[in-house]
């Protein structure tokens, strides 16, 4: 699957897209999950101290938001945002 990443995961992942491995009946949060084993580095800007996902973290698949629990086509584009901080 191909994954956007945008805001300070790029510098997680070195780059804007990256490719992962999932299965055809991937959720989301699972998706994520292959991430962040992936990404290590990417873990404090997508989950808060308890592990859970922070909840203005954003995943979007053809123009519409999806949550973590939602299905995805792995042969479509996902584009993860991260948790935004600030005022």
């Amino acid at each position: 699957m191909e994954l956007t990443v945008y805001g300070p995961l790029r510098s997680a992942t070195g780059e804007q897209t990256v490719q992962l491995a999932v299965g055809e009946s991937e959720t989301v949060g699972e998706v994520i999950t292959v991430f962040l084993e992936t990404y290590p580095r990417a873990e404090t800007q997508l989950l808060d101290e308890q592990g859970n996902f922070r909840p203005s973290v954003r995943v979007m698949q053809d123009g519409e938001s999806l949550d973590f629990d939602d299905g995805c086509d792995p042969d479509k584009e996902l584009k993860l945002f991260p948790a935004m901080r600030g005022g």
